[in-house]
C-alpha cells in the first residue's frame, strides 16, 4: 500500500481576518496546516505600553484561538533580532540620510519571505502561506513563476510584493488572491471567527501613533538639530525643527506663514536644510532604481513600454523601462509625475502582472 504525505503548509498569523480565513481554506484545501505568528518586538521596544500594535498580546490570543477553532496547531516565532535589524534599523537610517522608507516592503522582503521561508525549509514545510491579496502564477511559456494583481483591486497588494524572488514564489500561497474582501469577511463570520470584524490595521506597525519622528528620537535616544527652510534659491523661510521630521511633498505641519503654498522639494544633509518650493517644481519625469528584482523575466533586453508605480496608493503611469545594468533600472513617464521620493519603491506592470521593481535612487551609480 501506497502511503501518500500531505502537502505542509506553514501559516503566518497576524491575528487579523485576512490570515485567519487563508488558514482555513488552506486546511480545506487538505494541506496539512500550522499557523504561526512573528513576535517582532515588545511594545516596550516602541515606546508603547497599551497593548494595541499588530503584535500585541490580543492579536496572538486572537490568532490562537483560530487555529484552536480550526483545529490546527499554532506556535508564536521570536524574529525580534531579525526585525530590529532589516526592518526598524533600515527605517530610522533611511529617514537620518533623507530617504524615505516603506518599512511593510522591508518585513516582506527580509522576514516573511526571508526569514520565515529559512524556517519552513528547517522545520520541512512545503509552502509559506500569508493572507495578501495578489496572485502566483506559473507561465509554461516563460517557466517562470508570475505575480499578479488581486481580484480586488482596492485591496491589492502585489506593489509591496515587488521583491519576491522565483524560489520564494514556488513555495508561496495567497489564498485570498481571487477573492474580494466581502467574501473573506463573509467566510469569518460563517465560521463565527472571533476576529471576523475586526479592523484592518492602517498604520506602520511599529509605530502606532504615526509619529514617526518621535518614534526615531525614543529608539535612538539622538536630538536632530534645528536648521533652515530654504526655497530653491536659498532664501531662507524660517527654522525647521529637525530634519527627519519632513517627506517630499509635504506641506502641512511645517509651521510656516507664507505667501502661498509650499512643498518639500528635498533635503540637504551637510547644510540641514529643507529645501521647498512651488507645486510644479515637485514634477519629474524620470528616475533611476537600483537594488531591482524582476519576476515575469530575468532580465529587460531593450526599452519597454510598462505602467508604474511610484507609491503604495498610486495608480500605474504610462512610462518606458530600460535596464541599465544588472542591479539599476531608468525610466520614463510618458508624463511628470508629483513628488518622486528616493527611499520608496518603483514597481512596473504589464497589464495585470509585476514586470519588477526596485528603490528609487538619487543617479544610476
Amino acid at each position: 500500500m501506497v502511503i501518500y504525505m500531505k502537502k505542509k503548509a506553514l501559516i503566518a498569523m497576524s491575528g487579523g481576518v485576512d490570515s485567519s480565513v487563508a488558514a482555513y481554506l488552506i486546511k480545506e484545501q487538505g494541506f496539512d496546516a500550522t499557523g504561526i505568528t512573528l513576535k517582532l518586538f515588545d511594545n516596550e521596544d516602541i515606546g508603547e505600553k497599551k497593548e494595541k500594535t499588530c503584535c500585541s498580546l490580543d492579536d496572538i490570543d486572537d490568532a490562537r484561538s483560530v487555529c484552536y477553532k480550526l483545529g490546527i496547531p499554532y506556535y508564536v516565532y521570536n524574529f525580534k533580532d531579525s526585525f530590529r535589524e532589516n526592518v526598524i534599523s533600515r527605517f530610522i537610517s533611511a529617514y537620518e540620510n533623507g530617504t524615505t522608507p516603506n518599512p511593510c516592503i522591508d518585513c516582506n522582503r527580509y522576514i516573511k519571505f526571508e526569514k520565515l521561508m529559512q524556517r519552513a525549509d528547517e522545520l520541512e514545510f512545503d509552502y509559506v502561506v500569508t493572507g495578501h491579496y495578489a496572485v502566483i502564477e506559473y507561465d509554461e511559456n516563460s517557466k517562470r513563476f508570475l505575480l499578479k494583481k488581486s481580484a480586488d483591486i482596492s485591496k491589492d497588494q502585489s506593489y509591496v510584493l515587488y521583491s519576491l524572488t522565483q524560489k520564494q514564489l514556488s513555495r508561496t500561497l495567497f489564498p485570498l488572491g481571487n477573492m474580494k474582501k466581502e467574501q473573506t469577511r463573509k467566510i469569518a463570520e460563517n465560521l463565527g471567527l472571533i476576529n471576523a470584524a475586526k479592523r484592518d490595521s492602517q498604520d506602520i506597525c511599529f509605530v502606532p501613533d504615526g509619529d514617526y519622528a518621535k518614534f526615531i528620537e525614543q529608539y535612538t535616544g539622538k536630538i536632530y538639530p534645528h536648521g533652515n527652510f530654504v526655497d530653491e534659491n536659498g532664501r531662507v523661510l524660517g527654522e525647521h525643527k529637525g530634519i527627519i521630521r519632513y517627506t517630499v511633498g509635504q506641506r502641512k505641519g511645517l509651521g510656516l506663514a507664507l505667501p502661498h503654498p509650499m512643498y518639500v522639494k528635498k533635503k540637504d544633509l551637510e547644510k540641514n536644510e529643507v529645501i521647498l518650493c512651488d507645486n510644479e517644481s515637485l514634477f519629474s519625469k524620470e528616475l533611476y532604481a537600483s537594488d531591482i528584482n524582476l519576476i515575469s523575466c530575468e532580465k529587460i533586453d531593450k526599452p519597454m513600454k510598462i505602467k508604474a508605480r511610484v507609491r503604495y496608493n498610486q495608480s500605474e503611469q504610462p512610462a518606458t523601462v530600460e535596464q541599465l545594468d544588472e542591479n539599476t533600472l531608468h525610466i520614463v513617464f510618458d508624463e511628470p509625475q508629483r513628488a518622486i521620493s528616493y527611499g520608496q519603491a518603483v514597481v512596473l506592470y504589464d497589464g495585470e502582472y509585476v514586470v519588477g521593481g526596485g528603490t528609487i535612487c538619487k543617479s544610476p551609480k
